[in-house]
């Protein structure tokens, strides 16, 4: 039952564990709220049985009631604060827990998973959809669990007390529950449609955001607005229908419970009027029948609300079922060569990307991959890191299969240089000090100078303290890639991955830069990404992948005899006027 309540409600074993706490206080606050009805039984009946009877002699005077009533009092304000605590509290403690608890399964999983999702998904995910199950977690589903336990207590005491008239009172219930019972199945429809709709507005909007540049300057706001509106249409469309439908039988169900009511009159008039029963019994059924219905409206209610949540759990569960990437987090390997052997890719099943891909880049050489657009070139690079799991074959580093190697352990020994940079909204300084967090501001200065970034940012109003804004919004393509190819210096690690480094640089700086990353590249395994044939003229082994497959490999000069892929595209290149037969030092 506890892993159970652990999987449906997608809580930690502490929050399951806090969660039957907190039902359990609310069940004895319920039960702790019939007190005064108690106290009005208990005063009437002796008080009212004086009125009928004047030689009923009352044992307990007006003091006994006041000190009954404070002390009820007492108790339930002693409950009360007790199932705060242990309901509002902890709910919300296990809502951070969960959000740390995502954050750090995010952190383990492979890139596919992102891959396959965008950044407003992930975003409501960690935040809007928490948000709502921590709502709903401490103010509807213990109080869901407690009202159902604590009905059928009054009920059975009820029933003990009188079974006619209880009968009578508590028949609608299971009726009305099967109302809304029967609804569940259009509701969880009409709650995942209004949840993807939501996400689309959002997607949408994230959409809008990313390629507002794009959507300016070929005069696509009106289109990207009427789009946006249709979206939002279809969203609010859902959104009625889910909560008419979700009100029409809720509603439904609360109003069936009134013939209870009526049952209640009918039953226990006939009853006095028969003598079976007292009419001090049947004026306080009909008390009770008076306010009984109201926690089951409340299970009706909060019934509505888990529904409501059905998806976001179903999420919640389904990304916490996700496999990680793990591995030994003990590596120490004689070199820093890296190999492929038959290695088998794809994104997702039918779209191969890699086939049977096999090469060495060996410690102390440059490897470049070059090959046609959608080759699998920068693939081969992250899954040299780890960034993915190959679907068949092996990969190694210095003779060890880097599957079997803790992902973040692995990363330790790469330096990785994208052509699409991400920076902070932060310092520069701090941008360059994520390559080694413990570095000085020296230590920092030095490979911003080997990597030509000192001259744009001695000319900055706070120099290597200027805020540069999100994803460094203040500087050009060139200084961007600079900074990263300063954090990769500063991180000096043995491998290094550069995809397409230089690609933002227009010739002269990166003429200049080549003197940094010369500096980079020393007596390390390097694999670099390019299109430029100048950029991989000088490396000692090219590695051409077409479709997906090796379609040749060699130094360039033995290639360029060959007259093969790479010969034809230097060749192209050459016609193009883009290539200088020259040699760069890489």
């Amino acid at each position: 039952m506890f892993k159970t309540i652990q999987r449906r409600l997608a809580l930690s074993e502490k929050g399951a564990k806090d969660f039957i706490k907190g039902t359990f206080f609310t069940v004895l606050l319920d039960i702790a709220l019939m007190l005064p009805a108690v106290f009005i039984f208990l005063f009437l009946e002796e008080y009212l049985n004086k009125a009928i009877s004047p030689s009923f002699a009352i044992t307990h005077g007006l003091w006994y009631y006041v000190l009954l009533g404070l002390g009820f009092m007492l108790i339930m304000f002693i409950i009360a604060m007790t199932q705060y605590k242990s309901t509002f509290t902890t709910i919300y403690e296990e809502s951070a827990n969960r959000r740390i608890s995502l954050a750090e399964k995010l952190r383990k999983l492979p890139l596919a998973f992102f891959g396959e999702k965008n950044l407003s998904d992930l975003t409501s995910t960690i935040m809007n959809d928490n948000t709502d199950l921590e709502h709903t977690f401490s103010h509807a589903v213990p109080q869901l669990f407690a009202s159902i336990i604590s009905i059928v207590l009054i009920a059975i005491g009820l029933f003990f007390y009188n079974w006619q008239l209880s009968l009578a009172l508590f028949w609608v219930v299971p009726l009305a529950t099967a109302i809304l019972l029967i609804a569940k199945r259009k509701i969880d429809r009409e709650n995942k449609i209004g949840y993807q709709n939501k996400r689309n507005v959002s997607e949408k909007i994230q959409e809008g955001l990313d390629t507002v540049q794009e959507i300016k300057s070929y005069n696509q706001e009106d289109a990207y607005v009427k789009e946006l509106n249709a979206t939002v249409d279809v969203y609010e469309k859902h959104l009625i229908n889910g909560e008419l439908l979700t009100g029409m039988f809720v509603n439904s169900s609360a109003a069936f419970l009134k013939l209870g009511l009526a049952s209640v009159i009918i039953v226990g008039s006939g009853m006095v009027a028969a003598g079976t029963t007292s009419l001090f019994v049947y004026f306080i059924f009909l008390m009770i029948s008076a306010s009984i219905y109201n926690p089951v409206n409340e299970v009706f209610n909060n019934l509505a609300a888990l529904l409501y949540l059905n998806v976001r759990i179903n999420l919640m569960n389904e990304m916490q079922a996700m496999p990680i990437q793990q591995g030994t987090e003990k590596f120490n390997p004689d070199n820093y060569d890296i190999e492929f052997s038959n290695v088998d890719f794809a994104y997702e099943e039918g779209k191969q990307v890699l086939s049977k891909v096999s090469f060495t880049a060996k410690q102390g050489e440059i490897t470049a991959l070059v090959g046609p657009s959608g080759g699998g070139k920068s693939t081969s690079a992250k899954l040299a890191a780890r960034f993915w799991d190959i679907s068949n074959g092996k990969i190694t580093l210095g003779g060890q299969d880097i599957s079997k190697i803790n992902p973040e352990t692995l990363l330790k020994n790469y330096s990785i240089v994208f052509q699409d940079v991400l920076l902070f909204n932060s310092s520069i300084m701090d941008n360059i000090r994520i390559g080694k967090r413990n570095a000085t501001d020296e230590e920092v200065i030095r490979v911003a100078k080997l990597a030509q970034c000192d001259d744009f940012i001695s000319k900055m109003p706070q120099a290597y303290n200027t805020i540069i804004g999100e994803n460094g919004e203040t500087l050009s393509g060139g200084e961007r890639q600079r900074i990263s190819i300063a954090r990769a210096l500063l991180k000096d690690a043995p491998i290094v991955l550069l995809d397409e480094a230089t690609a933002s640089l227009d010739v002269e700086n990166e003429t200049k830069i080549q003197a940094g990353i010369s500096e980079l590249v020393k007596n390390k395994t390097v694999l670099i990404i390019a299109h430029r044939m100048r950029t991989v003229a000088n490396a000692d082994k090219i590695v051409v992948l077409k479709n997906g497959k090796v379609a040749e490999s060699g130094n360039p000069k033995t290639l360029k005899q060959q007259n093969g892929v790479f010969a034809k595209m230097v060749e192209r290149q050459m016609g193009k006027g883009n290539l200088k037969e020259k040699q760069l030092t890489i």
